[in-house]
């Protein structure tokens, strides 16, 4: 399980030999910490902010961003939809969890609606195409869900390409084609998940 994955996971370090520094988007939601705690155990220095205290400047100077989970919809989530357009646009590396998948969902026109089945604290098997963020992560792995949303899947534009899925066909990542942008819409934090400290130790190697 993912507890074992930490410890033998190597700390990133930025070419400057400094921890990478990883600017995290808090939706406000409790999940938030247990992500932290997972990036600084694999050795990025985060940044906590609540999302209506960062502008899309404040990004600048980062290594990478992390827009996290939260309630509610992308529209409502103050800045994380403009910040995906805007880390795009500036080749910055941008992963969107959940709420934040569906902030980068929504920041290039795809529609994001009532999930099929409420997921709260369950799990699912999920595809997905064992690149970016899932390098080197069997499929399908056990991931932990908590959404009552969706991205309704004729939607999604060109720009993004769908990367994990679900038995049913509920998107459970995005990845954009041409900038540093990906989000997944489980929790990989959660203790049920698997390999989820691998994710996110993915996440941080595209980083440095």
């Amino acid at each position: 399980m993912t507890q074992p994955e930490t410890e033998r996971e190597t700390q990133r370090t930025a070419p400057h030999g400094a921890p990478p520094r990883v600017l995290v988007v808090d939706n406000h939601d409790s999940f938030v910490h247990t992500i932290v705690q997972y990036l600084r155990g694999l050795g990025a220095d985060c940044d906590v902010r609540p999302r209506d205290r960062v502008t899309v400047g404040d990004a600048d100077g980062f290594d990478g961003v992390l827009v996290s989970p939260g309630p509610g919809t992308p529209e409502e989530a103050g800045v994380s939809v403009p910040l995906v357009r805007h880390c795009a646009g500036h080749g910055l590396p941008l992963l969107g969890v959940c709420l934040g998948h569906q902030a980068i969902a929504v920041a290039y026109g795809a529609v994001v609606s009532r999930a099929p089945e409420l997921m709260h604290g369950r799990t699912s098997p999920v595809r997905h195409d064992g690149r970016g963020v899932f390098a080197e992560i069997p499929s399908p792995v056990t991931m932990t869900r908590y959404h009552s949303l969706a991205v309704v899947p004729r939607t999604v534009p060109d720009a993004l390409e769908v990367t994990a899925t679900t038995p049913d066909g509920v998107i459970m990542g995005l990845r954009h084609r041409a900038a540093p942008v990906e989000g997944v819409q489980f929790h990989p934090e959660s203790v049920v998940s698997e390999h989820g400290h691998r994710l996110l130790g993915n996440w941080l190697a595209r980083i440095v």
